[in-house]
Order: C-alpha cells, then sequence, then structure tokens
C-alpha cells in the first residue's frame, strides 16, 4: 500500500489491484492526502479531477467523509472560486433520480461533500446556500434512514460553518429535524440532536419562545430510545435550558413580545413535566390521570436526569454554588411529587435519578468548600423534612445518602460540619433526627449516612455508639425508636472495619448487651415485638463484622442466642407447626432470619472461628432451619437459608438439599449478567458497560416487582462497600441466590436436569422465558462450580443430553442476555466434560442448528457458541475445525440484511482468533480482508457491528504480535493502521475506545509504525470525553506510552497545543476541564486534574501509573516539583493552616512559618483540588526523592550543585529546591485532612534524613536544614495536640525522633520546642486516658504509647553517643546514628544539652521502656509457653488485643532495648530510691501512672538479675532467629546493647560467673559472624567477643586473689583445662572464643586455610582478599584478636 502514499492517486497501480482492495487503497490514498494538503504544492484541478471520481465510485462511510474533508481541505488552501461548481455538482447528484445500487452511495457521499464544504470555505457559499438547503430538505422526504442520517450531519456542518449568516433559514431546519428527533432510526435521532445543538448557537428562539415545544419534543425523543440517543437528546436539553436561564451573548436579546431570559424555576418546572407526564400529548396525560397510572417510561425519566446533569454541568460550578439552595428545593419537590412513586418501581427509579444528579453536580462540579456548604443546605432540608412528619420520606433519603456521600468524600475536612449550628441544628443532630421517623426507609438512610460520618471521621464512631445506645435504651418502648437507633447503631458498629484505628472492646461487650436485652424483651410486649427482635439481630449481625479479634470473646453467648432462636430438635419443630397464630409466626421468622444473617456473617468476617466444633454445634439449628424452608413462604427467610448453605460446606446439611428449591417467585434478567463471560456483555448493548451513567442505566434492566433500595434488607447496613448499599427485592434476590447454591449443591440434586429439560419443553411464550432464565441461570452456575472440583465430574453420559437440550434451546431465545449465558454454559459444559468426541459433536450441532436455521435469533446465538465453545478447553488445535468454523462466520458476518447477525457473528470470529493462537495465521490475510470490507461498508447506524469489528481487529494484531514489525506482513501491517483510522473517524465512542486500544497493541509489538506525532494528539482531544470508556482506553494508552517515550509524549501535547492556537480547528478541542489547560500545565498537570474529578477507581489507578511512569522518565526535575508545588497549593479554603493559630510554649512566635502562609491563596493553574489528589502529589514527592538518591550525587550536595556546568539546568538538582520540599510538606503535614497530614509527616521525616548531613557551603559548621527549623517545629505541633488521631501523634514521633538525632539543631532553645512536643506526649503517657473517653481501640493508645517511647529512646541514644563524642573526641563511634557537622560548641550544646533535657524524665522513662520490654518479651513466647502471658494484659496492652499489639511492639523494641541498656550502663545498675523495686507493670491502660508494685517487694540484686536477663533474653532471641537483611538495624542495636551491659562491672561479673551464658553468647555471636557480612557487626562482635573473654578473666582472677587472701598453702588452678588444659567443645569458653577469632581469620585472611586459600571471603576466587582487608580494617581485626587470645591464656594456661 506504499503506492497509495502520494499526492495525487495512482490510477495505475488501483486498477491492478482487486476489486475488494480497492476501497482500502482509495481510503488510504485519501488518509495521507489528508496530512500532505497544507505542507505541499498542490496539482488543485488534477486532484478535484481524481476526487471528483472518488465522488461518483459509490464510497463507502468513511471513505465518503474523508473525501468530504480533503476535498473542502484542498477549496480552502487553494483556490476557492471554483468551489461553487463542485457544491452545484453535488447538488445534481442529490437531485438525480438513480436507483442503482451504486446511486445510494454516491448521493450520500455528495450530502457529505457539501457539509465539509460549507463547513471549511463558510461564507463564501453564502450564496448557493438556499439552494443548497432547500435541496438537502426536499431530499429529506423521500430518504431512506442513511439519507436522513447523512442529511442531518451535513446540515450541522453547513451551520457551523455559515453562522449567523444562516440565520434566515434557521426556522426551516428547526421543522426538519423536530421530525427527524422523533425518527424510528436511532442513528437519524442522534443526528438530529447534534443538528439542533448547533442550530441553538444563534437560534435565539429555541431557548426563548420555542423552549417548551423543544423540551417536549426531546421527551418524545427519548421515549422507545438507546443510550446513545438519551446521551445526544439529554446534552441538546441541558443546553438549551442553559442558555435559557444564563444567555451567552448580550447581542442575543429576544425581540420585543418574544420571551427572554427564563428562571430556574420555569427550567426545573419544564423538566419536571416531562419527570412526571413524558412527552404524550394533553388527551394522553388525563385519560392516565384518571385511570390513577402512569404512562411515563424509565427511558424518559433516564433523559430527563441525564439532562438535568447537563444542564447544571454547562452552567458551571460557580453557579451551582451560588444557586444550589433553590436547585435543591425544586429538586425535592419533584422527589416528592404524587406521581413520581406512585408505585414502588417508580419510587426507586425516582430515588435513583435524583440521586444521580446530586451526585453527578456536587460531586464533580464542586471543590471542597463548596461541597461544605452544598452540605450544610442538605442539613436544612433534613431538618425541616425530619420536623414535618407529613413530608415525604423520598426527600429524606435522597437527601441523606447524597450527605453521606459528600461527607465520605470531604474525610476529616468535614470536621466543622458536626459543629456548625448556623443553620440551626448540626450534621449530626439533624441526621439522629431523622432515626425517629415513621418510614423505614428514611430511617435506614439517616444510619448509613451516620455510618459515612464514621467511616469519613473515626473519631466520632465512639461517642455515636454511645449516644444512639444510650437513645435505643431509652426509647425502647418505641416502635419509630427501637427501629431507627438499632440501625444506627448496627450501622456504626458494621463501619469500623473500614477504620484501622477501632473501636474500644468494650463497646463490643455494649452492643452484644444490647442486643440480648432487645431479644430478650421482644416478647413482653407484642407491639414493639418485630421491632426489637429485628434490632436485635441486626445488633448481632453487625457486631460480627468487628472480626476474629472480637467475635473470639463472645462466641459461646453467640452461640447459646442461635441455640434458642430455633427449636432444639426436628421433632419440636414439627410441633411447632402446629400452633401459633400469624403475628407470632411473623416475629418467629425475622427472628430466625436475622440469626442466619448473623450466621452468613460470621462465616464472611470470621472464617477460621468456624472449626469443625463450632460447625458441629450449629448443625442442629440449621438442620431446623432447612427442613423449616419447605413448609415456609416467607421471601426473606428463605432467602437467609439460601445465603447461608451456599457458603457452608454442602456436606454439612446434605440430608436436606432435595426439598430446597420449592418455590421460585420470579423471572428477573438482573441475575443473568453476573454467570455471562465479560466479554460477551457487549452485545447485549451499552448500558451495561461502565459508563457515567451506569448507576441510572441499569434501571432500564432492572426489576418489573420493585428497584433497588436500602430498604429491601436492612441488613445490608452491615455489608461491607463504600457505596451505599442497594439490595434487590426479596423475590428477586432468593431467585439469584437459589441459582447460586444450586451450583453448589452440585452432586445431591443432579437428576433435575431433565426435568428441567422437559419443563421448558412444554411451556411456551412468556412463561417459557422466565423457566428458561431460572434453569440456565441454575445450570451455568452449577458448571461453573463443577468444574473447580473434578474435569470430567458431570457424571454418566445419560445426563449430557439434558444439559445439552437445556441450554440448546436457550440458544434460540429472543433474549440476547439468555442468549450469552446458553453460550457460556455450553463452553462450561464442555469443559466439565473434557471429552474431545463430546465437544466435537457440540460443534457438529452448532454446524447443523446454523445451516437450517432462518431466524436472526437462532443463527445469532450459534454463532457466538461456535466461537466460545473452546474458551475453556485450552483453545482451537484441529485445522480442519478452524477452516470449518471460519467458513461459516465469514458467511454469516457478511450477512448485511441482519446487523444482529453480523455482530455476533464477527464477535465469535474474534473468539476463533482469540482461542487458535498461532494456528490461525495462515488465515489472517482473508480475515484482515473482509474487516476492513465491512468496516468501509456498514452503515454507521450499527456501531455495534463496528464494535465487535474492532474485537476482530484487536486479535489479528495479537495473533501476529511481533511478526509485525516484519517487512514481509507490511501489507497487514498497513491495513492495521487503516482499520485504526476507520474506527478513529466513527461516531461512536465505544468504537473509537477500540481504535485505541488496538493501536495500543500494535505499539506494544511494533512501536516505529505507530506515528505518536498522530496519536498523541488524538488521545489529548479525547482526555476530558463524556464516555468513562473512552477516557478508560486513553489514560490506559498512555500508560503504555509513557513506559517508553514519555518525553516524546509530552512533546508532542505541548505541539499540539501550539498548533491548535495557530488553528480554527482548536475550537472543537477542548481541553480537559476549564480550569487547567495544556497549554499551561501540560499533559502532567491536566493528568492530575482528571485524577481530581475522576471517580473510577479503576481510571483512577491507571492515571496515577501514567504519572508516576512520566515522573520517572523526566529529567526535568524543577518542572515536576512546581506542579507538585501548584497542586498542594490550590485550594480555595481560605482557613488558616493549624498552627497559625497556636503559640509557641515558650512565647515566641519567630518558628510560626510567615513565609508559608501565602499557601492558602492559590495562584497556581489549579484550584478547588480535593485531598486524595493532593495526598497522591505528596506522594510522587517523596518518589523524586527516592529517585534523586540513585541518580547524580549533586541532587544531595550543594557545592557540586551550585558547581554544576552552565549547559545543565541549576534547577535540575534536589538540593537547591530544598525549600519548595519543605514548604510541601509543611502543606500538606498541615492540613485538615487526616491522609494528607499523615503523607505530609512522612514527607518530612524522608526530608530530615536526606539532608540532615549537608553542609552549607556558605556557613561552615552548618547544614542547609538549620534554616527550617522553625517551619518543621511549627509542622509537627498540630499532631500533638489532644484531638489529634493516633497514628497522626506516631507518626510526628517518629519525625520528632528523626529530627534531634540528625543534629541539625545546635541551640538548646531551639531544641526545646520539639521537645517540648515530645514531653507532652509523654505525659499524656504517664497520665493515661480515661476508659469511659476513650474513642479508639485499645490497640491504638498501644501504637500511639510504642511510638513516644520508641522516640524517646531515640533521642536518648543519640544524646548518650554525643555526650560520649564530647568526652572521648578522638574516639571513633562506629556506626553512629548520624555523624554532626557543627563545631565543637555545637557537639556540647546538642549532646551534653540534650542529655540534661532528657535526664529529667528518665527515671519514668526507664520504668516505661523496661515495662515495654518485659510485654515484648512476653508477646514473642513461643505457641506452647503463652499460658504465661498475664489474662489482665501487658502495660501498654490489653488481653484483648494481644494480636493487633504484637505488631506495635515489634516495630519499635530494639531502640528501646538499647535506650534501656545505655540507662542501666549510666546507673551502673544501682537503684536509686524512688525507683520502685519490681519490674512489675508500671502503668496499665485502666491505672496509667502508678508505680504500686504488684506482689512482694524483691531485692535489688533480684531486680538487677531480671533487668539483665530480660534485656539478654531479648538479644539472644532475636540474634538466633533467622532475619532478612533489612532488620540490619535491629541487630546493630542489639549487639550495642549487649555491648553497654558488659562495659558495667556488675553484669560482667554475672556473666563471667556463669560459664554456661558466656558459652552460649558465644555460640550466638559465632553463628551471626558467619550469618553477616556488614563489617560493623562482626567488628561488634569482636567488641563483645573481647568483653566476654574480660569478664571470664576478671572471674578467674577475683577467684585467684580470694584464694591468696584464705593463705591457703597450695593454691588450686584456676581456670579452663586444670592440670591437663582438656577443653569440652560446647561447654568451654576458651574452645568457643578461640573458634570464633579463627573463623575471623579464615574469613578475613583465606590464605591460612589450605582449603580457602585462593579464595575471596564471599567463596569466589580472585581479588576478594585484597579489598575485605581495606573494608573491614583486618589490621585493627589482629590486634584485638591478638587481646583476646592473650586474655585466652590467662583463663587457660596451657592454650
Amino acid at each position: 500500500m506504499e503506492r497509495s502514499h502520494g499526492l495525487l492517486l495512482n490510477e495505475e497501480a488501483l486498477g491492478q489491484i482487486g476489486e475488494h482492495q480497492r476501497a482500502e487503497f482509495v481510503f488510504e490514498w485519501l488518509t495521507h492526502l489528508k496530512k500532505l494538503l497544507p505542507t505541499v504544492d498542490r496539482n488543485q484541478r488534477r486532484l478535484i479531477d481524481q476526487l471528483s471520481a472518488v465522488l461518483i465510485g459509490s464510497p463507502g462511510p468513511p471513505t465518503r467523509w474523508l473525501l468530504a474533508h480533503c476535498l473542502a481541505l484542498l477549496y480552502r488552501l487553494g483556490d476557492p472560486i471554483p468551489s461553487s461548481l463542485m457544491v452545484e455538482r453535488c447538488n445534481d447528484i442529490i437531485r438525480s433520480k438513480d436507483d442503482s445500487p451504486s446511486g445510494l452511495p454516491t448521493r450520500l457521499a455528495a450530502v457529505a461533500c457539501l457539509g465539509s464544504l460549507y463547513e471549511q470555505l463558510g461564507r463564501m457559499l453564502v450564496g448557493s446556500f438556499k439552494d443548497t438547503l432547500v435541496n438537502l430538505l426536499k431530499a429529506m422526504k423521500s430518504a431512506e434512514s442513511q439519507g436522513r442520517y447523512e442529511i442531518m450531519l451535513s446540515i450541522e456542518k453547513i451551520l457551523r460553518g455559515l453562522g449567523v449568516s444562516a440565520v434566515s433559514s434557521h426556522r426551516d431546519v428547526y421543522k426538519v429535524a423536530r421530525a427527524c428527533l422523533t425518527d424510528r432510526s436511532m442513528a437519524v435521532r442522534c443526528a438530529a440532536a447534534k443538528c439542533l445543538l448547533e442550530l441553538q448557537r444563534e437560534a435565539v428562539f429555541l431557548w426563548t419562545s420555542e423552549l417548551e415545544n423543544v423540551a417536549t419534543l426531546c421527551f418524545r425523543a427519548f421515549e422507545g430510545s438507546n443510550y446513545n440517543v438519551r446521551v445526544s437528546v439529554s446534552k441538546l436539553l441541558g443546553t438549551l435550558l442553559a442558555a435559557a436561564v444564563e444567555p451567552r451573548q448580550s447581542s442575543a436579546a429576544p425581540r420585543q413580545g418574544v420571551k427572554g431570559r427564563s428562571s430556574l424555576e420555569e427550567v426545573m418546572d419544564l423538566l419536571s413535566a416531562g419527570f412526571l407526564r413524558g412527552g404524550g400529548g394533553f388527551l394522553r396525560t388525563s385519560g392516565d390521570m384518571l385511570k390513577g397510572t402512569s404512562s411515563v417510561s424509565k427511558d424518559i425519566r433516564i433523559g430527563v436526569t441525564q439532562a438535568c446533569v447537563v444542564f447544571v454541568s454547562t452552567l458551571g460550578g460557580s453557579w451551582l454554588e451560588a444557586n444550589f439552595p433553590a436547585f435543591l428545593s425544586l429538586l425535592m419537590e419533584l422527589a416528592s411529587h404524587s406521581r413520581a412513586t406512585q408505585t414502588p418501581v417508580d419510587a426507586a427509579v425516582t430515588r435513583r435519578c435524583v440521586s444521580f444528579i446530586l451526585r453527578s453536580t456536587l460531586g464533580s462540579l464542586l471543590g471542597e468548600k463548596a461541597q461544605t456548604n452544598a452540605a450544610k443546605q442538605i442539613c436544612i432540608v433534613v431538618a425541616v423534612s425530619s420536623a414535618d412528619i407529613s413530608a415525604s420520606q423520598h426527600v429524606l433519603v435522597c437527601c441523606l445518602l447524597e450527605l453521606g456521600a459528600l461527607v465520605q468524600g470531604l474525610g476529616s475536612t468535614a470536621a466543622p460540619l458536626l459543629t456548625d449550628t448556623t443553620t440551626g441544628l448540626s450534621l449530626l443532630d439533624s441526621v439522629v433526627s431523622v432515626l425517629l421517623h415513621p418510614v423505614a426507609s428514611a430511617r435506614l438512610a439517616a444510619a448509613w449516612c451516620l455510618r459515612c460520618v464514621v467511616m469519613a471521621m473515626p473519631s466520632q464512631c465512639s461517642p455515636l455508639l454511645d449516644r444512639c445506645a444510650e437513645r435505643l435504651v431509652a426509647l425502647k418502648s418505641s416502635p419509630e425508636a427501637v427501629a431507627g437507633y438499632g440501625a444506627a447503631v448496627a450501622a456504626l458498629v458494621a463501619a469500623v472495619q473500614h477504620c484501622p484505628l477501632g473501636i474500644p472492646h468494650t463497646k463490643g461487650k455494649v452492643v452484644l448487651g444490647l442486643a440480648e436485652d432487645l431479644l430478650r424483651s421482644a416478647s413482653q410486649n407484642s407491639r414493639i415485638s418485630l421491632q426489637r427482635t429485628q434490632a436485635g439481630w441486626m445488633l448481632v449481625s453487625s457486631l460480627v463484622t468487628l472480626g476474629p479479634a472480637v467475635v473470639e470473646h463472645h462466641l459461646s453467648r453467640l452461640l447459646l442466642l442461635w441455640r434458642c432462636v430455633f427449636a432444639a430438635s426436628l421433632r419440636e419443630q414439627d410441633m411447632e407447626l402446629r400452633r401459633g397464630d400469624y403475628f407470632t409466626w411473623q416475629v418467629t421468622l425475622e427472628g430466625r432470619a436475622g440469626a442466619l444473617c448473623a450466621m452468613k456473617n460470621l462465616l464472611l468476617h470470621c472464617r477460621e472461628l468456624v472449626t469443625d466444633d463450632i460447625i458441629s454445634r450449629l448443625l442442629t439449628p440449621l438442620a431446623c432451619a432447612v427442613t423449616f424452608s419447605v413448609h415456609c413462604f416467607s421471601v426473606v427467610y428463605r432467602l437467609r437459608v439460601y445465603e447461608l448453605l451456599s457458603l457452608l460446606p454442602p456436606n454439612t446439611y446434605q440430608g436436606s438439599t432435595p426439598t430446597l428449591f420449592f418455590y421460585l417467585p420470579c423471572s428477573d434478567l438482573t441475575l443473568l449478567p453476573p454467570l455471562c463471560h465479560h466479554d460477551d456483555l457487549p452485545l447485549v448493548g451499552p448500558a451495561l458497560h461502565d459508563t457515567d451513567h451506569r448507576y441510572i442505566e441499569e434501571q432500564l434492566h432492572g426489576s418489573v416487582v420493585g428497584g433497588a433500595s436500602l430498604d429491601n434488607d436492612p441488613f445490608s447496613l452491615c455489608d461491607r462497600g463504600d457505596d451505599a448499599p442497594a439490595p434487590l427485592p426479596p423475590h428477586v434476590a432468593l431467585t439469584a441466590a437459589a441459582t447460586a447454591l444450586f451450583g453448589v449443591l452440585f452432586p445431591h440434586i443432579i437428576s433435575i436436569l431433565e426435568q428441567f429439560a422437559e419443563t421448558v419443553n412444554q411451556l411456551k411464550g412468556q412463561r417459557q422465558q422466565t423457566v428458561q432464565t431460572h434453569v440456565c441461570a441454575a445450570l451455568c452456575s452449577l458448571l461453573k462450580v463443577t468444574h473447580l472440583i473434578v474435569r470430567g465430574s458431570l457424571g454418566p453420559e445419560e445426563l449430557r443430553p439434558p444439559a445439552l437440550s437445556l441450554l440448546s434451546g436457550a440458544l434460540e431465545s429472543s433474549s440476547p442476555l439468555i442468549r450469552c449465558l446458553a453460550a457460556e454454559g455450553l463452553a462450561r459444559l464442555v469443559q466439565v466434560v473434557g471429552d474431545p468426541g463430546f465437544t466435537a459433536s457440540v460443534s457438529l450441532l452448532c454446524f447443523d442448528r446454523l445451516k437450517t436455521a432462518r431466524d436472526a435469533a437462532s443463527r445469532s446465538g450459534y454463532a457466538l457458541a461456535l466461537g466460545a465453545l473452546q474458551r475453556y478447553t485450552g483453545g482451537i488445535s484441529s485445522p480442519q475445525h478452524l477452516s470449518t468454523c471460519l467458513r461459516v462466520l465469514f458467511t454469516l458476518s457478511q450477512d448485511s440484511t441482519s446487523p444482529e447477525v453480523q455482530t455476533w457473528s464477527l464477535h465469535s470470529l474474534s473468539l476463533v482468533v482469540d482461542l487458535s493462537g498461532c494456528l490461525y495465521r495462515t488465515h489472517a490475510e482473508p480475515s484482515f480482508s473482509l474487516v476492513l470490507r465491512l468496516l468501509l461498508s456498514t452503515p454507521p447506524a450499527h456501531p455495534e457491528v463496528h464494535h465487535s469489528l474492532g474485537r476482530c481487529l484487536h486479535g489479528l494484531i495479537t495473533c501476529l504480535g511481533p511478526d509485525l514489525q516484519g517487512t514481509t506482513l507490511s501489507p497487514l501491517r498497513s491495513s492495521c493502521l487503516v482499520g485504526c483510522s476507520v474506527m478513529q473517524a466513527g461516531p461512536d465512542c465505544l468504537v473509537q475506545a477500540r481504535a485505541i486500544s488496538c493501536l495500543q497493541q500494535l505499539h506494544m509489538f511494533s512501536p516505529p509504525h505507530v506515528n505518536l506525532a498522530s496519536l498523541v494528539p488524538a488521545l489529548c482531544a479525547n482526555l476530558c470525553s463524556s464516555f468513562l470508556c473512552l477516557r478508560r482506553a486513553v489514560v490506559a494508552c498512555l500508560r503504555q506510552l509513557v513506559q517508553r517515550e514519555a518525553l516524546e509524549v509530552s512533546e508532542h501535547a505541548v505541539a499540539l497545543v501550539k498548533e491548535l492556537i495557530l488553528s480554527k480547528a482548536g475550537e472543537n478541542i477542548m481541553c480537559v476541564s476549564a480550569d487547567v489547560t495544556i497549554k499551561e500545565v501540560g499533559l502532567e498537570g491536566a493528568l492530575f486534574t482528571l485524577l481530581d474529578r475522576e471517580s473510577d477507581p479503576g481510571l483512577r489507578r491507571d492515571i496515577q501509573e501514567t504519572l508516576v511512569h512520566m515522573m520517572a522518565s523526566s529529567s526535568k526535575l524543577g518542572h515536576w516539583l512546581k506542579l507538585c508545588k501548584d497542586v498542594l497549593s490550590a485550594t480555595t479554603d481560605s482557613r488558616l493552616p493549624l498552627e497559625t493559630s497556636q503559640e509557641d510554649d515558650d512565647g515566641c512566635r519567630d518558628d510560626d512559618s510567615s513565609a508559608f502562609r501565602a499557601h492558602s491563596e492559590s495562584s497556581g493553574p489549579f484550584t478547588a483540588l480535593r485531598w486524595a489528589t493532593r495526598r497522591f502529589t505528596v506522594e510522587c514527592v517523596c518518589r523524586i526523592i527516592a529517585q534523586c538518591e540513585s541518580a547524580d550525587p549533586a541532587h544531595f550536595d550543594m557545592v557540586l550543585a551550585q558547581e554544576s556546568p552552565p549547559l545543565l539546568s541549576p534547577s535540575d538538582f534536589l538540593v537547591l529546591h530544598l525549600g519548595d520540599l519543605v514548604r510541601m510538606a509543611f502543606t500538606a503535614a498541615t492540613d485538615h485532612s487526616d491522609p494528607l497530614r499523615l503523607a505530609g509527616l512522612q514527607t518530612l521525616l524522608v526530608i530530615i534524613r536526606r539532608f540532615s548531613s549537608i553542609p552549607e557551603p556558605e556557613f561552615p559548621g552548618h547544614v542547609i536544614l538549620e534554616q527550617y527549623q522553625a517551619n518543621v517545629g511549627a509542622a509537627l505541633r498540630p499532631a500533638f495536640s489532644p484531638d489529634a488521631p493516633p497514628d497522626v501523634t506516631a507518626k510526628a514521633c517518629q519525625v520528632c525522633s528523626a529530627w534531634i538525632a540528625s543534629s541539625v539543631v545546635s541551640d538548646l532553645r531551639d531544641l526545646r520546642r520539639v521537645h517540648q512536643l515530645l514531653a507532652s506526649s509523654l505525659a499524656k503517657v504517664q497520665s493515661g486516658r480515661d476508659p469511659s473517653s476513650q474513642l479508639y481501640n485499645e490497640a491504638a493508645a498501644t501504637m500511639e504509647t510504642l511510638a513516644v517511647l520508641k522516640a524517646w529512646a531515640e533521642v536518648y541514644i543519640v544524646a548518650v553517643e554525643s555526650s560520649r563524642l564530647k568526652e572521648s573526641p578522638d574516639r571513633s563511634a562506629d556506626g553512629s546514628v548520624s555523624s554532626s557537622t557543627n563545631d565543637g560548641s555545637g557537639c556540647e550544646s546538642g549532646g551534653a544539652g540534650l542529655l540534661k533535657l532528657v535526664q529529667s524524665d528518665l527515671s519514668t522513662l526507664s520504668r516505661l521502656w523496661l515495662a515495654a520490654l518485659q510485654d515484648y518479651a512476653l508477646l514473642t513466647l513461643p505457641q506452647e509457653n503463652t499460658a504465661q502471658i498475664p489474662a489482665s494484659g501487658g502495660a501498654f496492652y490489653t488481653a484483648e488485643t494481644v494480636n493487633q499489639a504484637r505488631a506495635h511492639y515489634s516495630s519499635c523494641w530494639a531502640p528501646v532495648l538499647q535506650a534501656s541498656s545505655l540507662w542501666l550502663h549510666s546507673s551502673g545498675f544501682l537503684m536509686a530510691d524512688d525507683t520502685p523495686a519490681t519490674l512489675s507493670r508500671p502503668a496499665t491502660p485502666t491505672s496509667m501512672g502508678h508505680t504500686g508494685s504488684v506482689g512482694g517487694a524483691k531485692s535489688p540484686e533480684d531486680v538487677n538479675t531480671d533487668r539483665l536477663h530480660l534485656i539478654l533474653g531479648i538479644s539472644v532471641e532475636f540474634l538466633c532467629s533467622p532475619h532478612s537483611e533489612d532488620q540490619m538495624e535491629n541487630i546493630t542495636s542489639c549487639l550495642r546493647a549487649l555491648q553497654a551491659l558488659l562495659d558495667v562491672s556488675w553484669p560482667r561479673a554475672k556473666i563471667g560467673n556463669d560459664q554456661a551464658l558466656s558459652v552460649e553468647l558465644l555460640s550466638v555471636l559465632h553463628r551471626l559472624m558467619v550469618t553477616r557480612e556488614s563489617a560493623s557487626v562482626q567488628l561488634a562482635v569482636l567488641d563483645l567477643l573481647q568483653q566476654i573473654v574480660t569478664a571470664a578473666q576478671e572471674h578467674v582472677r577475683e577467684k585467684r586473689h580470694s584464694a591468696e587472701a584464705a593463705e591457703k598453702e597450695t593454691l588450686p588452678e584456676f581456670g579452663e583445662g586444670r592440670d591437663t588444659g582438656g577443653l569440652i567443645p560446647g561447654r568451654s569458653l576458651v574452645f568457643g572464643a578461640l573458634e570464633l577469632c579463627l573463623c575471623v581469620l579464615v574469613r578475613k585472611l583465606p590464605q591460612l586455610s589450605p582449603k580457602l586459600a585462593g579464595t575471596s571471603p564471599t567463596g569466589k576466587k580472585g581479588r576478594g582478599s585484597s579489598r575485605s582487608l581495606k573494608s573491614v580494617k583486618v589490621g585493627s581485626d589482629l590486634s584485638l584478636l591478638s587481646f583476646i587470645i592473650s586474655s585466652v591464656q590467662q583463663i587457660n594456661p596451657l592454650v
């Protein structure tokens, strides 16, 4: 096809190729011509002749559109005068009466050319405009659907090109477009909507005098529409309504007598009229009103909802913020209208529509401050509606659900709403008042709103629980109060699973006590029995969601409750059935259904607790429940039984299974999509795709017996998930649960397959489809589960025919969903049988049916089955079978009379391509030819065909794979590009998304042949698309591109902006948003804005990965840091940071960040970005620092950065941006969002660790971070406030210790500011917390307490080491925490001064440290010794939080161990008078700060011995266990702790006196020497060896002196070996010491060993020995070894 890449059409080459290839050749030439025309000299006359020849050559839709564009572009860039002749020629073609097969494509091409000519040339053709328009309107009267579609598109382009010059014909266009807007063809409706959308730019009458008529017309267009029509018409209607409220131009003032600007009330009245009455006439609506029925279809209401969203979105966020009270009031009037809620289905649809409007506008258009104000307005409506009992409950439901979503999105930034009473009541008061509403749906919505508040602000959980529990007890005689507050308590408890900090353990006991009290008192008052029973079991169900750590303490009480609610035996249950009235059974069934739901939650949330013993204890209630379900017609009860049985192993209830499927209440298609294959769902329609409108679009496929709503299942408040639950109606949920259970019970009910098949064959019509739906769903569920058990497990061969009969009958169903399900079931059946012969027979069956079937449903069903048949069997391996499949599918895909058959057969062809693999390569060329031929000829009115063609093209690209890079497949590669170009130019979003994915796949296999210069601008243009599928495809493609060519992608995006500035076409390519453009912030900034506006989790994840890849590949450090700074400073919140309102404790305000105060006033390109986006930005800053660590050393060296060559930008070194880094960390750390504060503190920690040792060149003796010490203190202060969450305070303690340990601060006054923060946290630890006011779980208090102790330990370690450096300046401290660059005075003030600061709290700290170590020692005991753990808990943990506490202790014990050893070293193991003579817990969560001892007092000798053994035991236990390299810090801490102990005479004497202990220590050290290559660790081991040998030497010397003092005549021999000198390995200290010495010598000097001669210490031959000599200081080692050996000789003179 390279011969088509010329300015002129190569007619000779065109004549040499086949008929089918000519269309592709012409299209590729036109594509190349479109690129060449603006850049080369043009032979206009010759080109016009060739283009005219193409015009009359019957071009297909893509070719005619490209031809029209090239023709118009040629006239615009060249001589435009002959264009009038072309216009006249096109008009003549349109007037012609040619009825030949080639006549219609030629006329359509002429119509397309007219549109493009007028669009490009504009007013130059105004003279012929009227004749052209008359001609087009006349042709419209006799045109078929393709003609009407093309004429509408052409008129749209004509109006765009002429602008105001066409005003005289606006009325004529309007009349024609009115008729087309309700055309039977959906494509024509879309085109008419686009035409009217263009017309309204200049035709003022559309949004003034004709507004009501157009609105009514749009309502009629919604009726019977598809998704694309609803999107197009809603955009038209919403834009017109926005223009009516806010006219776009002052010059468009209406004439006298014509209606002017419309008010918001008038516009909303129009929308309400369509929502309530539809688009019918007066007589129709009046008749429906008299009948009391509603004729408004769901299509209309969903379309009106989308139009309302477009209306508000067009006016923008500022308008919404200003007019939200009025808009909300009008919207609530619609929600409360009686005509909108006549039936449960109508009520559910109305609530969904109103909720969608609120979520789509408030959630995407408003920033955090505006959302807070909107939440206040919603609170006002809730307060008014809850006070007025007569108000509709639907208003409360919509408001409360949106209020919960707003608060959940705002997170902890919504805290001011809880205390704001400017509207009369606070948010919590308004919501809690609804809990007493008489309608259940309002109460449940209020409970869910409270759950959202707790998920956003976990600190509110405990107070709200106490408040609701107290009101529940006080008002337990009120049915509404019991139901409302019971639901609220259940929702609050269930919210804890989303809150890592949890709630106090005692709250679980309170909740269970409440539940038991409600269940016990249910029978006392029949008026509230039902409510108390339901509330009691809801509380039990919510309690189970707290997880095993809580439930295991209450499991016995739960088992007792379950045993009591069911009959004791089956015989007793039979007796129950003979007595009781209706009300008694209603309460009984409610209680048993609730108990079953609690059991289900136990299996979901506490699976590890459900042991065989627990299951055996549940068997009796379970058997009674299953047996009782046979006699019970309660839908909810049977639903609970089925849900529970689906989660249990079938062998636990195998005796009761045959009686389960007695009654299936309804047929509903909602249970089918989860059972279908995900790739097949597009065949059903775009409404089931993940679109932005799925929340309301899925209502069209919803139940006919009621919509999804929270009041269908109050127990859904306990489910997992962030979104408001919308359980299906019980009848629908029961059907879905029964089909799911069918698959689980397969081994016991397989015999009913034949009965299923017989039943389906006997029924007809709708009832047959109902039963077929149930049966196919159950069978597919069965097959889906069975293949997991064992292949070939379907049973005997006689069971295959009924299963095959059921599925083959469903393949002929008129329902597309059932056909998709049957094809999936057939594939599963083949997989389960696992017999190649059976697979071949099923294939032959499909071939035979396709030969005889004539209806479209059967042909499409069997065609899909043909492709999906071997989806789970490893693919197609037979060339003969593949050829037969292709012949059939090729024939079906060319059946242009049935687009449905084309779509399904092409989809099946794509499956065959995927399943064939390399076997398909021989068929690739004819397949490409077929796909391109259909792409170039299929009308745009059938986008589903184009989408299936796109799947085929994607599969073919994958099939060829890397071979596309070669020259042999150049024609096929060219065909790929042509196919992608055709789909990119298509009008359907799904087709465009598929084109992008095909290009992405082609780029993966053949990157050089994908032109990024054209692809990237196309991606940028669709980055802001209103279609979710298109945005997903764009971001996914960008994510792949930036992994290889991030720089090129950014450059192409910038180049696009430059071109659009000079190009008129730029008006049609919008930027990502009105606030941020690619021109201002580049593609990266556009992605940040999209990330902020997007709510889809998958798309957000892809955007983040794209930004991370771009950042990793970019060399523009300054650009990224500026971008991050702009994002972090983008806020409309005028509130000052948290710390600016506080003063320093010492009265000084010089550390308030005056330099950073301006960050709240955004002056950058971003506005009102949310906290989640800013948190990701802070994480990006940490990634930037991490990337720089492995890059140029100048990033962390000020001298090198300043001396960089002039060719490098000075802003490309990180150290020069230190001020911005601190500013960003400060901004995040002082935000109102807790997650953002955590990210900011982590960034500050990274900055301190990385920049603390970098000197300041201009001020010798100082570091560059020293100038920001005031800002660091100001950033840390808010984290130590009384209301700060424990995780924030814990992270701040870590930052404090790192800051102090960094030795950046040299002045004692500056040091005291941060020290006071740690002192305040220590005071909090000492004072403890009142259990009644505790907000979080006890494990959270443990985490905070241990973080404080760890921070103090690290500070104390640094203080001691600094003090030692001052005392012994010549002594080298190997492996010190950090090397200070300050001078002598700085060391004195920073070392000795810091030690003085710590000294005042050291007595308290030492006790707390030792208590923490004792806790850690107990918690790390082996499983067989766990009985030693105190039943009441430890010093800083409770018995209920043992498992959670272990992780916190494991992260902090090492510094505490080293600090405790240093303290004991400093005190010399001498106890002060005020020190308690016991090692018991000095503080507990219930008696924090008390120092009274438990048990009898110990002597100082015993206390010191216990302390010594505690530290030795922890150290030895850790050093003996296998550890990874990332725990090297803990190993170093243990060794230093042991060194500090052995530096003191008393513990040295203890160890020297206990030879077994000394030998054990040497064994541990020997293992450490063998397993660790770190030089610092090995030197520390040798130091310890020296100390142990010295201890033994001192012990021998002491014994000798004692003997000499006794004046004995003959002194005995001391030391090991006695007279003989014999040493016992494993018991001899001398042997262990010498063994360790030999190990060191051989490792460092391998030439000493003949076996290791010529090898390095690492085991490799070569030059490793010399390298190790330098790195480990072998000389000093040898001197140390010589000292050790001489000491050993004193222990054993014979050595």
